[in-house]
């Protein structure tokens, strides 16, 4: 009888490896288009606040606003037009519960009876509905400020309504980030990470089945076009000459200031 030959290392080196499982991304919940719209508009009105103040800013100031009303005109555009999951009517939608919601306030029998969840879900939707909104008007009381409409020797009442709107709205942004810092806390979780990666740890299907990175890079690339073209229409340019003189550490201006 042939005695069998036992099996060599090495053949079973070369024997097939099993398939090794591969980490998941997480869930895709936010496209592409809309996370950039919200880096996009969070920019454009830090900007314009920041350069508010001051002749030396102004078209830098008017250019920026300009690219919020743009960018609501797109927002809104893409949430009629535009895939469900980024439908504006998803927020309204939550906001329509509300008085539900409030009504279970009253019938609770204990704390522990409420929906705090949905209350938290309200209360973001409702700093994103108040954002959209607040733009128009604030846009509209700069463009009239910068044309002077109606505007009559002493008195500055577009200018102070255009304040007024722009101190509301920093007041909603602020309120929004203190939501969202303080639902990170308590719910353990980047509540902000969705806005960055577009996706959300755990199981379950992906509710972005097409995340149109092409859409978001148009849109960007709208934006940087508008701003070189305000640029060149601007005799002295959106930043003044002599900016970073007045920063520290910046060159110092070879010239007189005008």
């Amino acid at each position: 009888m042939q005695a069998t030959t036992p099996l060599s290392a090495n053949s079973a080196a070369t024997a097939p490896r099993t398939a090794q499982p591969v980490a998941a991304r997480g869930r895709l919940i936010t496209d592409a288009p809309t996370r950039m719209f919200h880096w996009l508009f969070a920019l454009s009105f830090v900007g314009a606040y920041l350069t508010a103040e001051g002749e030396r800013w102004r078209m830098l100031h008017v250019t920026l606003g300009y690219t919020m009303a743009g960018l609501l005109a797109f927002r809104v555009l893409y949430g009629l037009f535009g895939p469900r999951q980024a439908g504006l009517g998803l927020l309204w939608r939550k906001l329509g519960s509300a008085p539900a919601w409030l009504k279970s306030l009253r019938t609770a029998g204990s704390l522990t009876a409420v929906n705090w969840r949905q209350g938290q879900n309200l209360l973001m939707a409702l700093a994103v509905v108040a954002l959209l909104v607040m733009v128009l008007p604030l846009t509209l009381s700069g463009y009239a400020t910068f044309n002077e409409w109606g505007v009559f020797p002493g008195e500055d009442w577009l200018a102070e309504l255009h304040e007024f709107f722009g101190e509301a709205m920093l007041f909603v942004v602020l309120g929004h980030l203190a939501l969202i810092g303080g639902l990170s806390v308590l719910r353990r979780k980047n509540q902000a990470a969705p806005m960055l990666t577009g996706r959300v740890d755990g199981p379950g299907p992906s509710l972005v089945p097409h995340n149109r990175r092409w859409l978001a890079a148009l849109l960007l690339l709208a934006v940087l076009a508008y701003g070189a073209w305000e640029w060149q229409q601007s005799p002295k340019g959106l930043v003044p000459a002599n900016a970073w003189s007045q920063v520290p550490g910046g060159e110092a201006s070879g010239g007189d200031d005008d």
